[in-house]
């Protein structure tokens, strides 16, 4: 299971340093992407993503890329949701207090689509998401950043290394 954990962050990561933008570009599509991944608009994270990252001049791919590295934790989506839920609820609500328990199998399928049910559990998740997901996105623009310019520096540096050796064996 730990294999194929890192195999899956490593195969995105190499995606990502092997795409032809700046360094600045791949961060911010990645950041934008991290961000709509803890967002509770499923089915929509990964072209939302993808239209902020263009709204902003970053990499389209990076931020699809972004979005999919957030699957990582799908196994702990449950929690991270009625955390995102609980956080949003404390901050909409004054005086501050905690959601009472919610029980989630009640609703039937029409019912989320309802006025009152965004009003109480969508719009608390997404307050929460933003509370979660902003401070994440900036780490992830950050270390993203560093490792891509180091990436594309000693990259330029093999080329120049494999350009020099071979000017001298043609000189």
């Amino acid at each position: 299971m730990i294999q194929r954990l890192l195999h899956y962050l490593r195969q995105h990561w190499h995606m990502l340093v092997q795409l032809h933008d700046t360094p600045h570009s791949i961060a911010g599509g990645t950041a934008i992407g991290v961000f709509f991944g803890f967002t509770p608009f499923f089915g929509f994270k990964t072209l939302l993503g993808i239209l902020v990252a263009w709204g902003f001049r970053c990499s389209r791919v990076a931020a699809a890329i972004g979005v999919t590295l957030h699957d990582v934790i799908i196994p702990l989506m449950p929690v991270l949701l009625r955390a995102e839920y609980g956080i949003g609820y404390w901050l909409l609500n004054h005086p501050h207090r905690w959601p009472q328990k919610f029980q989630i199998e009640h609703l039937k399928i029409h019912e989320w689509l309802h006025w009152k049910v965004f009003h109480q559990v969508i719009w608390p998740t997404f307050v929460g998401s933003l509370v979660i997901g902003i401070p994440l996105a900036a780490i992830t623009f950050y270390v993203t950043l560093r490792l891509v310019c180091r990436r594309q520096a000693k990259k330029r540096a093999a080329d120049a290394a494999a350009l020099d050796a071979n000017l001298e064996d043609i000189g």
